[in-house]
């Protein structure tokens, strides 16, 4: 995915950190809200009909609806969300966590006014429908899908690998998508698209996996104390010499054929001889 490469170059400094932690504390403040009025929630629901209409806040506000459950199991919940995604975001990055996540909630607003194109405008109530339920379960498939092998505590007692439960969850998921109506199969299919387009490129997924990453961290660990030079350049193209403060549009890369820590510039990458 080049396009998301040059889009972190540019914009990569804007990405929210911690993004999970303002996601949870959006679910605190819909807890509150139906704990104190809760007949406001209805103002809060993704209905494109009441969008469309003048109540455009409609578009963010449906997130601050937190998932049902009782006291205990959202704790958890959100205990167990906000540990998943905090992992999501140290392994591939605040900016592409951000857009992997912004990207569901942009395709689940999207989703919502295709079905009241669909439908016409005649279902009423298609607020119920859309909600943060498989955005975080789109987490869950991520984490899963990055660190397959890590074991939870199913009721805190039986050790079962993630992998495992991803397919149930994926399970119920086709169940739900076989049994349900139009309506619900846009929901589903609309809040897990952000997923199917990361993890369906294995060139966008092979980089960003905890064991590539493990590998060009021990990588860098090992190289560091190569790449002080003179000036304080940390780049130097071991063919002729020249660093960054040299050029500053020289780009730099190791060799993985050369035996040693040789980096060469651009110019001569592919066209110098292996170091043996």
């Amino acid at each position: 995915m080049n396009w998301l490469n040059k889009l972190e170059k540019k914009f990569g400094r804007y990405a929210i950190h911690n993004l999970t932690l303002y996601l949870i504390g959006g679910y605190i403040i819909g807890y509150g809200i139906y704990a104190l009025v809760p007949g406001f929630l209805n103002w809060l629901t993704l209905e494109p009909g009441r969008i469309l209409s003048g109540q455009v806040w409609r578009i963010i506000s449906w997130i601050l609806i937190p998932p049902g459950g009782n006291i205990i199991t959202t704790i958890i919940m959100l205990l167990l969300y906000y540990s998943l995604g905090t992992a999501l975001e140290r392994t591939w990055g605040a900016f592409r966590y951000n857009v992997y996540i912004f990207s569901g909630i942009l395709f689940t607003v999207i989703g919502a006014f295709i079905l009241y194109l669909i439908t016409g405008g005649v279902v009423q109530g298609l607020g119920g429908y859309f909600s943060t339920y498989y955005i975080n379960m789109s987490i869950f498939l991520a984490f899963a899908a990055s660190y397959p092998d890590m074991e939870l505590l199913l009721y805190f007692v039986l050790p079962i690998k993630i992998k495992w439960m991803a397919l149930v969850y994926a399970v119920f998921i086709l169940y739900d998508l076989a049994r349900g109506n139009i309506v619900t199969r846009v929901a589903i299919i609309s809040s897990l698209l952000n997923f199917v387009l990361f993890f369906f490129s294995s060139r966008n997924v092979k980089p960003y996996t905890p064991k590539e990453q493990a590998r060009k961290a021990k990588f860098r660990q090992q190289a560091k104390p190569h790449m002080n030079y003179r000036n304080g350049a940390h780049h130097k193209c071991a063919v002729c010499g020249r660093t960054e403060l040299d050029d500053p549009t020289l780009q730099f890369r190791f060799c993985s054929k050369c035996n040693g820590n040789y980096e060469y510039c651009q110019e001569h990458l592919f066209t110098h001889q292996h170091v043996q």
